[in-house]
C-alpha cells in the first residue's frame, strides 16, 4: 500500500496530471480558458501518430512472433467480453435503461489511447520496459466492444441496435483507428532507420504535447461534469470508479497468462481498465442514437479517465510489479 501511495503521489505531481487538473479546475470554475478545436485535433493526430509509429518500430526490431499474435487475440476477446460484465453491473447497481447501460458498457470494453499513453509515460519514468507491440493490442481493442453492446441490446430489448454498412464504416474507418494502425504500419516498415529519421519530431516534443492535450481533456471533462449533474447519480458515479478495477483484474490475469513483462502487464491492465471517449461515442451516435451521451461521455471522460490518471495507473503498476516480481 505504501508503494501505491508513493507512486500515486509522484504521479499527481507530474506535469501531465497537473495539466489535466488545471483544465478540470478551470472548467469547473467557469473560466474562459479554451483550447481551439483545430489545435486540439492537431495534438490528437500527433499523439496517435507518434505512439503508433514507435510501436511499429519496436515490433520491427523484435519481429512478428507467437507472443504478438496471442496478445492480439487476447485483446480482442477481452474487448468483446468486458461489456457483458459492465452491462450486468450497471443493471444491478443503477436504474439506467437497457440502451444507456449497453452504450456505457461499450465504452468500458473499448480503450482510451490517452490513458494508454499516460501509462507508458509512467513506465518510462519508472524505468520499466514493456512490449512495443502493445500499441497494436490497443488498436485491436477499439471495435469488438461495440459489437458486444449491439448484441446486448438485440437480446435484451428485442432489437434497436443497428449493425449496418454505415456503422461498420464508422467502426473500421474511424479516424483514430486508421491513424493508429497506419502509423504502426509505417513504423513497422521503416523500422529503426525510420525512427531515427523523425526522432526529433515524435520523441522530444511528445511529453509537452501530451501536457497540452491533457489540459484540453481536463476542460472537456470539467464541462461534462457540470452539464451532467442531473443524470450522474451516486450509483452511476460509483460504477465509473469500480469498473476500471474490475477491468484491470481481467487485464492482469490475461497479461500473466501470456507471460508478459511487468510493463506489458501494466499496459494490459490499463487498456482493460480504460474507457473510450473517441471511437465508441462516434459509433454510438450511429448505432444507438437514443442513448444519452451525457451519461456515457461523462462517465468515461469525467470519472474513469481522471481516476485512472491519478490512482488507477499507480495501482496497476504496484500490482503488476508484485505479481511479476518486477
Amino acid at each position: 500500500m505504501d508503494g501505491i501511495l508513493s507512486l500515486a503521489a509522484n504521479n499527481l505531481g507530474s506535469p501531465i496530471i497537473l495539466s489535466f487538473a488545471l483544465g478540470l479546475v478551470a472548467a469547473l470554475a467557469r473560466s474562459e480558458l479554451t483550447v481551439p478545436e483545430a489545435v486540439a485535433k492537431g495534438m490528437s493526430i500527433y499523439l496517435l501518430f507518434a505512439i503508433g509509429f514507435k510501436g511499429g518500430a519496436a515490433v520491427a526490431a523484435n519481429g512478428l512472433d507467437a507472443a504478438l499474435i496471442g496478445a492480439l487475440l487476447a485483446g480482442a476477446v477481452l474487448s468483446f467480453c468486458i461489456p457483458f460484465v459492465a452491462f450486468g453491473l450497471l443493471r444491478v447497481m443503477t436504474k439506467l435503461s437497457t440502451l444507456d447501460a449497453a452504450a456505457v458498457a461499450a465504452h468500458y470494453g473499448s480503450i482510451s489511447i490517452v490513458t494508454f499513453v499516460a501509462a507508458t509515460s509512467v513506465l518510462n519514468g519508472q524505468g520499466i520496459a514493456s512490449e512495443g507491440y502493445m500499441v497494436a493490442v490497443a488498436a485491436v481493442m477499439e471495435a469488438p466492444a461495440i459489437v458486444a453492446a449491439l448484441f446486448l441490446v438485440s437480446r435484451t430489448s428485442g432489437g434497436g441496435g443497428r449493425m449496418d454498412a454505415e456503422l461498420w464504416r464508422e467502426i473500421l474507418l474511424n479516424g483514430s483507428i486508421v491513424l493508429l494502425v497506419g502509423a504502426f504500419a509505417i513504423g513497422w516498415i521503416t523500422g529503426a532507420d525510420g525512427l531515427e529519421q523523425i526522432a526529433p519530431f515524435i520523441i522530444s516534443p511528445f511529453q509537452g504535447v501530451l501536457c497540452l492535450f491533457l489540459l484540453d481533456m481536463g476542460l472537456v471533462a470539467g464541462r461534462g461534469l457540470r452539464q451532467a449533474r442531473g443524470v450522474m447519480t451516486a450509483p452511476v458515479f460509483g460504477f465509473g470508479l469500480i469498473m476500471p478495477l474490475i477491468g484491470a483484474s481481467f487485464g492482469l490475469m490475461v497479461g500473466l497468462l501470456l507471460g508478459l513483462s511487468t510493463g506489458g502487464v501494466v499496459l494490459f491492465m490499463t487498456l482493460s481498465a480504460s474507457a473510450s471517449y473517441i471511437a465508441v461515442p462516434a459509433a454510438m451516435r450511429v448505432a444507438l442514437p437514443e442513448a444519452n451521451p451525457s451519461i456515457y461521455l461523462t462517465l468515461s471522460l469525467g470519472v474513469t479517465f481522471p481516476f485512472n490518471l491519478t490512482l488507477g495507473i499507480p495501482i496497476y503498476v504496484a500490482v503488476a510489479s508484485a505479481m511479476t516480481g518486477g
